[in-house]
């Protein structure tokens, strides 16, 4: 019985034992020999430009190079990039990476590399990228691992800790906040209405002692996205706002929930939600955020 095409199947290996051996030259061995000592070197050509694997020969011309060297990079700017998902064993790293067309600073031609940039959204067009070199270089392309992004960001930790006492206003500003009322005060000169209450008027200078209780609705007069992480936010993005009390001349300022972010608006009518009676203490966190209350927006 004939057999199938697709059973007809022959395994070929082809293989110089030792190695295929040729000569570099004296072009593309000086290009080798800068790299066992961790340089990168280009040949100029009769036009003044400088072609980066170093060739014999213009390709633009086919003139002969003119033997001038210059060093270049190391650093370089990917070109462009296709990224290897799962890479083969004779890769040379063992994790996903990019090829990459490289044109290293000072040089008119692209060098093909491998780039560890660690995930592939983090590969683009334009990406600065510099040389991560082997420990033993023995004159091989091989001696540049792979080439790395350079470092444009880094994270620093911060945290503040400090203790505030607070005095006689503050302290009767958030009695009203634990009971969930918002304490102010009226200025006996000019008539403003302060909150925070505070004992002093920050306009005229004459001492306050007329309590006011405001309610817990108002308006967004102003406010700010945000996009890093807050313990007391209720999702990222979140929105910080300038809330004006009703009856109250000056905005304080709280958070801004029950609302996509980008859905806040100037003039916004707010309500302020509360924690728990059982969970308040002497802090603002009493105040859970401010929701909007449906009204129609207040003209600013």
């Amino acid at each position: 019985m004939p057999s199938e095409p697709s059973d007809l199947v022959a395994d070929h290996v082809l293989e110089f034992p030792g190695g295929y051996t040729r000569t570099t030259g004296p072009v593309i061995g000086r290009f080798l020999t800068e790299l066992r000592e961790r340089r990168l070197v280009g040949v100029r050509t009769a036009q003044g430009r400088v072609l980066v694997p170093p060739l014999e020969y213009d390709p633009g011309t086919g003139e002969p190079v003119t033997g001038e060297y210059a060093e270049v990079g190391p650093a370089g700017t990917v070109r462009t990039w296709a990224w290897v998902a799962e890479p083969r064993p004779g890769h040379p790293l063992d994790r996903p990476f990019a090829w990459a067309l490289i044109r290293l600073d000072g040089a008119d031609t692209d060098l093909v590399h491998a780039v560890d940039a660690g995930e592939v959204k983090a590969m683009r067009p334009g990406l600065r990228v510099r040389p991560r070199w082997r420990d033993a270089r023995t004159g091989h392309i091989t001696d540049i691992e792979a080439f790395v992004p350079e470092v444009t960001m880094m994270a620093a930790p911060v945290r503040l800790h400090y203790r505030l006492r607070p005095g006689q206003a503050l302290t009767r500003f958030l009695e009203g906040v634990r009971d969930g009322r918002f304490i102010g005060c009226r200025c006996g000169a000019c008539g403003k209405v302060y909150v925070p209450y505070r004992t002093s008027c920050p306009e005229c200078g004459t001492p306050v002692s007329e309590e006011v209780e405001l309610p817990g609705t108002g308006t967004v007069t102003t406010f700010a996205i945000n996009n890093l992480p807050d313990p007391r936010a209720p999702e990222v993005p979140f929105v910080s706002a300038y809330i004006l009390l009703d009856g109250a001349d000056t905005p304080m300022i709280a958070l801004v929930g029950g609302v996509p972010a980008h859905e806040v608006r100037q003039g916004m009518r707010v309500r302020a939600v509360w924690v728990p009676e059982e969970e308040r203490t002497l802090s603002m966190t009493n105040i859970k955020w401010f929701a909007p209350t449906g009204e129609p927006d207040v003209e600013l």
